[in-house]
Parts: structure tokens; C-alpha cells; sequence
């Protein structure tokens, strides 16, 4: 067993702060490989399940499946919660049904729900004959609802309370209740019909005396969601107003659910997280526990797409290849220009998408935005047609082909922030999620423009 000086704990290390370190995840892979579980449960002990999550995303699918063999019944459900999806899936064909169950039945609805999704139907039917009938009819009823919509993303456990109650009935109540959510920040007014007319802050409840109506204590920033509510919306909605809570309601506007902030945050980063990888042309399914063949069987179809790009532009380069044979200068330049219109590009398209995901950029503003790229773009290009110019004149002591480069820059520039925005914004008006696709055709945008403009005006000007 462990002593005290030997239990886990995350590094203190400022850079990796609450981050496990080596010797900590050597310790957890000792314990597995002498199949000792006392101290692998001695190791695991003083760890939040988000910690013991994080470990098991670190170390190798044998060593995960050992652990969960050896660790037995005190696997938590709230692990479960904590994982990566690719993960999860891997090991609950691995945990023993029964365990399973149990290890769920005391999370909330929506994380059973986000759970049940990854299960097949054994494991799923396992799982729901674990819970009570009334956590079962709520997690079946989820279920029924779209994926991605609020209804998938609520969770069933809600409080509420008659509009007319006062502070003290509904202290009485909480306290007197023992089926409350683990968590919860708000108590919901409803009508005679259940549908939401308010909500109260658990802060605002305390501290006000308990003769005081609850709606007289109401918050201001009171929103319902519908159920059928794009959960991209729902985040957007929690993000924009500041919300910590908010009701569900069903078609009849009854209330049925709320959903919190920590889910809303969820789906705002997987949804960053999607922007990312989509912009460097990596599936939004990668992982780094993927396996090699995974990962190449998923990058090789965006890898295919930039290389016809790649051979577009190379036709291009093509058209002029009298030029390039004749001033060899031109083949050593050239690279230049489609580099800086490249990552020009990539600045405006990056500033575009971030802007479509948190819809600050309309149609309102778009003229504007525009506007402001292409003056940048053109600064951009004028300081470097300058740095350029002397380059070219110092470099192959010709001042033509300083020109000719500089004004090669300034077109590509220009260009590059004006596709930058240009683009992405087409692509959503078409139903094209931009962070997918506009990286491959801002690319192609400005390759092709620098190499045209560069070499079409050291043919024109210097042969």
C-alpha cells in the first residue's frame, strides 16, 4: 500500500498545473502490470474522475483494459462522463454489464443519455433496468428527441415551483425533498400548466426573508429554450447572455428539462475544437488515441484534395515556363509571393470563421469587414512591396524585377484578405461549413493569383 507522501497528485508544476505527471501515470501502470488493486484503488482514491479520465486517455488500450479489469466495482460513472468519446466507446465493451449499471445510476439524466448513445443494445437495456422507473421513463423519453437538439442535451432533474409560493415555502420544500439534482442553480416559477413564468437564484432565495413572494426576487435575464433547439443555438444563446441556467420546454411550452452551463461550455468547445481540426483538414473524429491506420484513413482523402489543388496551381506555373528557363530568378521569387499570400489568406479566413461561429459577422457589418481586409491586405502589401522591391534590386541587381515583385505582393495580398472573408461567408450561404472547406480554396486563391500575377508581369516587363 501506499504511504501518504506517494499518493497522486497533479503537478505542481505552474505550466502543468492539475495535469498528472509521469511518475504518477508510471505508478498507475506498475500497479496494473503487478495486478496489484489495492494500490491501483489506493492510487485512484484521491482523484477527481476528470484525473482518472485524463489517465486513461494517456496510456496504451491494453493497459486500459487491464485497469478497468483490475479496478472492478469502483469504476464511477462520472469516469465515464469525463472521457473522450472514442475512448468511452472502447471501454464499455470492456466493463462488466452490472458494473456498468451501477456506475450510472447515480448520474444525471443527460450525462445517461449522452452515455446510452455510444451503447448497443444489450448494454443499453442493462443500463436502463438499473434505474429507477421514473430516471428510466426520463432518460427514454431523451431519447426520443433529435440528436444535437436541447432535448438530447437537457437533463430531466429540474426544480421548480408554483409562481405564487413565497421564500419560505419554497425553503420548506427543498428541504424536505430527497430527490433534489446534486447540483442546481435556479428554482423555476411555473403556472398552473407547468410552463415557466420565472426563476430564482439559490443566492437570491437565501438571503431574502421568508415572506417574500418568489416572484417579486425573479431574475431579469429569464430565457426558454424549446426542446427542438439546435444545442450550436442553446450554447450560442448561454454564451451571448450570460446564462447559468435555463428551462426546456416541450411544443405545449411545459417545462421538461433545464439545461447548465457546464453543458452549454461542452458545446462550445467541441465545437471550437470542430473549427480547429476543420480548418488544417483533419477530421473532427481524430484523436490522439487513434490507431496509425485511423489517422491516415482519415487525413489522406483532405491530403488528396491539396494536392489537385497543388497540381491546379502548378499548371499555372506551367503557362510560363518559357519565362522561368529564361530568368532563372523568377523560380527562386515566385515561392515568395504564394507564401505570404498564403498566410495572409489563412489570417482573414481564420478572424472570418471565428466570426460566422459566434455570429458577430452579419450582413449588417459585412461591407465593412470586407472593406477593412482589403485596406489591410493592400498596407500589408505596399510594406512588403517596398522590403521586396530592394530584395529583388539588391539580390539580382535588377530594379524591374524589384517591381515586378512588389506589385505581385500587393495584388496577392489584396486578394488573399479580400478571399479570406469572401469566401468562408459564400460558403455558409450555401449550407458549406467554411471551417471545412474555405482553407483548401483560400489556398488555391492565392497560390494561383501570386504565381499568375508574379509571372505574367516578369513576362510583360522583363522578356
Amino acid at each position: 500500500m501506499l504511504d501518504e507522501s506517494e499518493i497522486l497528485t497533479p503537478d505542481p508544476d505552474p505550466e502543468d498545473a492539475y495535469a498528472l505527471d509521469r511518475k504518477s501515470v508510471l505508478q498507475v501502470l506498475q500497479a496494473i502490470e503487478d495486478g496489484d488493486r489495492d494500490q491501483l484503488v489506493a492510487l485512484m482514491e484521491p482523484l477527481h474522475p476528470a484525473d482518472i479520465a485524463d489517465l486513461l486517455e494517456q496510456i496504451e488500450q491494453g493497459d486500459r483494459v487491464r485497469f478497468i479489469e483490475l479496478y472492478g466495482r469502483e469504476f464511477d460513472g462520472d469516469i465515464l462522463s469525463e472521457l473522450d468519446e472514442t475512448i468511452r466507446e472502447e471501454l464499455l465493451g470492456v466493463i462488466n454489464p452490472q458494473v456498468l449499471a451501477e456506475a450510472v445510476r447515480d448520474l444525471d439524466s443527460d450525462d445517461v443519455v449522452d452515455l446510452l448513445e455510444d451503447l448497443d443494445s444489450e448494454q443499453r437495456d442493462a443500463i436502463l433496468g438499473a434505474l429507477a422507473a421514473s430516471d428510466r421513463a426520463a432518460v427514454q423519453q431523451s431519447l426520443t428527441y433529435p440528436d444535437y437538439s436541447a432535448g438530447r442535451l437537457m437533463q430531466r432533474e429540474v426544480v421548480m415551483a408554483p409562481e405564487h409560493w413565497t421564500v419560505g415555502e419554497a425553503i420548506d420544500y427543498l428541504r424536505a425533498s430527497d430527490d433534489l439534482p446534486e447540483q442546481f442553480y435556479h428554482i423555476f416559477l411555473v403556472d398552473p400548466k407547468l410552463r415557466p413564468v420565472g426563476k430564482v437564484a439559490l443566492g437570491k432565495l437565501m438571503g431574502s426573508s421568508r415572506g417574500v413572494a418568489l416572484r417579486t426576487i425573479a431574475s431579469d435575464d429569464f430565457r426558454i429554450i424549446p426542446v427542438l433547439q439546435d444545442e450550436g443555438d442553446v450554447a450560442y444563446a448561454f454564451n451571448q447572455y450570460h446564462l447559468i441556467s435555463a428551462p426546456v420546454v416541450d411544443e405545449t411550452e411545459r417545462l421538461v428539462g433545464v439545461i447548465t452551463i457546464d453543458d452549454a461550455m461542452a458545446v462550445l468547445e467541441e465545437e471550437n475544437e470542430e473549427d480547429i481540426l476543420r480548418l488544417a483538414g483533419v477530421d473532427e473524429e481524430s484523436r490522439l488515441s487513434d490507431t496509425i491506420l485511423a489517422t491516415t484513413r482519415r487525413r489522406f482523402p483532405w491530403l488528396g484534395v491539396n494536392l489537385l489543388t497543388a497540381v491546379l496551381a502548378s499548371l499555372v506555373i506551367a503557362q510560363f515556363e518559357a519565362a522561368i528557363a529564361e530568368i532563372v530568378a523568377l523560380a527562386v521569387l515566385m515561392p515568395i509571393v504564394a507564401s505570404m499570400g498564403g498566410n495572409a489568406g489563412t489570417q482573414s479566413l481564420t478572424v472570418a470563421v471565428r466570426a460566422l461561429a459566434t455570429r458577430d459577422l452579419t450582413g449588417s457589418n459585412m461591407f465593412r469587414v470586407v472593406r477593412r481586409e482589403v485596406a489591410v491586405g493592400l498596407l500589408n502589401g505596399l510594406g512588403f512591396a517596398v522590403i521586396m522591391g530592394i530584395v529583388g534590386l539588391i539580390w539580382f541587381g535588377s530594379p524591374l524585377l524589384g517591381a515586378v515583385i512588389a506589385a505581385a505582393m500587393v495584388i496577392n495580398l489584396v486578394v488573399a484578405g479580400l478571399s479570406g472573408i469572401v469566401i468562408p461567408v459564400v460558403l455558409e450561404k450555401a449550407g458549406v461549413d467554411p471551417a471545412l472547406a474555405a482553407g483548401t480554396f483560400v489556398t488555391t486563391v492565392t497560390d494561383v493569383v501570386g504565381f499568375f500575377a508574379f509571372l505574367g508581369l516578369a513576362s510583360a516587363v522583363l522578356l
